[in-house]
């Protein structure tokens, strides 16, 4: 296959259905969105039979155990995929939106409506089912999209992508609405990513690695975060009782996303109290706790953190914790150390929590809550298409909203400029 002119000739595909995806309804987009999830549970067969020739081979080529989990399209997964998408479709179409409208002394009118992206491309790795999410958030966004799966699940995101095409088709939408890469080459990747004539946001959902490379060489906008180096700040003003429930539902509820809690920040004027109930909780989840001196000085059963440590995205039962000298302290160290994710401060002073939210610089700042809730469906964003941790429009979990732009609109009635 020559890759270059595939991934052109998909581009281009994508460019012309954008424009009909843009004027569409936003009863004929929740048509195709509802048709799409009728046509996945008529196609559970069918689905099951290409998973598990995913599965086979993940297994054949000493994929671990992880990413087979994630790799697994089970019953209940795909019942997931089919609420997910009905309930994208019962979401507010953000589309045409206008706001602001106001009239400026010339006599003009001038507001902002809310405006699709164009074409969006995705490029994910071993979980199938975002092959849906990703389709149904573009799509009820108003946006044309290229999707671009791990080759882990090729067999698996090509099922999925023929239930679209159903979806697409019973709506009077163009198939090429939503396009799913059908080759495993890496090429299409260094494609995809340096089309800005047929592409004009790039979201990356996968590893580190993937996103850095996606960052270095994209000569298309990104939307991002790298890692999750996620804080929970224990002021000398907190509740006791809450700090505790807080803290360890931070780190524990999961170990391997990127809104848990991977540095734990005391203040030294409550330390000597609160520290060794922290750390009996933590042991008890056989959570291992890496400590500046401060710390290991009230547990000394603590590993000695480095200067690493408190850069680190563990995704695992690790924590790094630190004594600092008060709420400066805290926004001092998060400041330095933080992915710009999510951070949270447990305090009850009202002014100090203010602060907080105020100088800490994160997509996601928090008060007396798990970090855990940093995610688009507990913000009620319905879903979300990923993490931004980026300072452009989209920042925080990104929806439907952060998959579109605005324009000014101006209305006048025969107005000239003096």
């Amino acid at each position: 296959m020559d890759i270059a002119a595939y991934m052109a000739d998909v581009g281009q595909q994508a460019r012309e259905a954008a424009t009909a995806i843009a004027r569409s309804s936003t009863a004929t987009r929740n048509r195709a969105l509802l048709a799409t999830a009728d046509a996945l549970d008529d196609a559970r067969d069918a689905l099951a039979k290409a998973n598990r020739e995913d599965l086979e081979s993940g297994r054949a080529n000493g994929l671990d155990a992880a990413m087979l989990d994630r790799l697994e399209l089970t019953p209940a997964r795909i019942d997931g995929m089919i609420e997910g998408l009905r309930q994208v479709a019962g979401l507010a179409d953000p589309i045409g939106a206008i706001t602001d409208m106001a009239y400026r002394p010339s006599g003009i009118q001038v507001g902002r409506m809310r405006v699709p992206l164009g074409v969006i491309g995705i490029i994910y790795e071993s979980r199938p089912n975002v092959t849906v999410e990703a389709a149904s958030l573009c799509l009820k966004s108003g946006n044309a999209t290229i999707l671009r799966g791990g080759s882990e699940a090729i067999h698996s995101n090509q099922a999925i992508a023929g239930c679209l095409m159903t979806g697409l088709r019973e709506a009077g939408l163009p198939e090429t609405s939503v396009q799913v890469i059908s080759t495993t080459d890496r090429a299409a990747v260094g494609e995809l990513i340096t089309m800005p004539q047929f592409v004009d946001v790039i979201v990356p959902r996968g590893g580190k690695g993937l996103i850095e490379r996606i960052s270095r060489d994209a000569r298309v906008p990104v939307i991002k975060h790298l890692d999750g180096v996620c804080h929970v700040y224990v002021d000398a003003h907190a509740d006791p009782e809450k700090a505790l429930k807080v803290a360890i539902n931070a780190k524990t509820q999961r170990y391997g996303t990127c809104n848990t809690m991977e540095t734990l920040l005391v203040d030294r004027e409550i330390a000597e109290d609160i520290l060794p109930l922290l750390a009996g909780a933590f042991r008890e989840h056989t959570v291992e706790l890496r400590g500046c001196d401060a710390s290991r000085a009230i547990v000394p059963d603590m590993v000695a953190a480095t200067e690493d440590d408190w850069f680190e995205e563990y995704l695992g039962p690790v924590l790094a914790v630190r004594v600092v000298d008060g709420l400066d302290g805290a926004i001092e160290h998060i400041n330095r150390y933080s992915s710009q994710h999510t951070d949270s401060i447990i305090t009850e002073n009202y002014t100090r929590a203010r602060r907080f939210i105020t100088e800490v610089d994160s997509s996601s700042v928090m008060v007396n809550t798990s970090t855990r809730f940093a995610d688009g469906f507990e913000y009620g964003l319905g879903a979300e298409i990923g993490i931004s941790t980026d300072k452009i429009h989209a920042r925080g979990p990104v929806g439907l909203e952060g998959l579109t732009s605005q324009k000014y609109v101006v209305f006048g009635d025969g107005h000239i400029r003096n």
